[in-house]
């Protein structure tokens, strides 16, 4: 039976050392997926499977943890993206290691809240990918899959806690929602005993992680075209989320257009916004 955490740890040492010793969940519709697919392992096209763990970061975060297992000790070479630790580690390996994964509609069954919260969270991860995907390629940025998975995998201290600590996890939603003027971290430390990013980063390094996951916590990595790209798609997925009228919108799109030298229309159609703000900018365009 999964523990699950009902009081804040102090500090992100005690988190960081239970999410160590986890078995990753994963959603049920990637294990169909996965196990449609799983006669054909030995020939399956690497692209096809990746695609399908890419759609969901817990699964995405469990490869990666069991490669850092698994990877020799004279691997030098970071392995950033999925289809590259696939081929690493061979995909009858990759099958071998999912068998009978725990799953989290079964782990969060009598925690409904907290299963919204999870699906609405990697809802917004999926967003934040395709979206910083798209701006790598437009950038004609060589390195848009670890942008792409970076993006990914960005919140993914958040997924761990709706989780392992979903009571904990709704108690910090609901109140980000009630306390809008206060910073995130500061409710997350109240919460959590520990923000976020202080556990990310240990966990980061300890799974071996793309490095750019790493470098969007430093701040002084902020202005860093690839940083940008992946956090103005993560913070562009938050706020759409909420609404397409959401009032922090107008500051990401400014953004956005700057680093991608793009007009106002042609955003909004490139991130799929409602066909009527598309057709005003358009209007105060021409």
């Amino acid at each position: 039976m999964t523990l699950m955490i009902d009081f804040p740890f102090p500090g992100p040492g005690p988190w960081v050392d239970h999410f160590k010793t986890i078995d990753i969940p994963v959603l049920r519709h990637t294990v169909h997926q996965l196990n449609e697919l799983r006669d054909a392992a030995e020939d399956i096209n690497t692209r096809q499977l990746a695609t399908i763990i890419t759609h969901d970061p817990l699964m995405t975060l469990r490869l990666f943890q069991t490669m850092q297992r698994i990877r020799s000790n004279s691997q030098s070479r970071d392995i950033t993206t999925v289809e590259r630790a696939l081929i690493m580690m061979g995909t009858q390996t990759f099958y071998n290691s999912i068998e009978n994964p725990p799953i989290v509609e079964q782990q969060l069954k009598g925690y409904p809240k907290a299963m919204l919260g999870l699906l609405k969270v990697i809802a917004r991860s999926r967003n934040a990918s395709r979206w910083a995907l798209d701006w790598a390629l437009l950038r004609q940025n060589v390195s848009f899959d670890e942008i792409a998975m970076a993006a990914l995998l960005h919140d993914l201290v958040e997924i761990l806690m709706w989780c392992f600590a979903p009571n904990l996890a709704i108690q910090a939603r609901d109140r980000l929602v009630t306390e809008p003027g206060r910073r995130s971290s500061q409710i997350h430390q109240e919460v959590f005993g520990s923000t976020l990013d202080e556990i990310a980063d240990e966990l980061i390094a300890y799974w071996q992680l793309p490095a750019l996951l790493r470098s969007l916590i430093d701040p002084a990595n902020a202005e860093l075209a690839n940083v940008k790209n992946v956090q103005l798609a993560v913070d562009l997925a938050r706020h759409s989320a909420n609404s397409w009228n959401d009032p922090a919108l107008p500051d990401d799109y400014r953004a956005i257009e700057t680093l991608l030298h793009i007009g106002h229309s042609n955003l909004l159609e490139r991130i799929g916004a409602p066909e009527e703000q598309v057709l005003a900018a358009r209007q105060a365009e021409g």
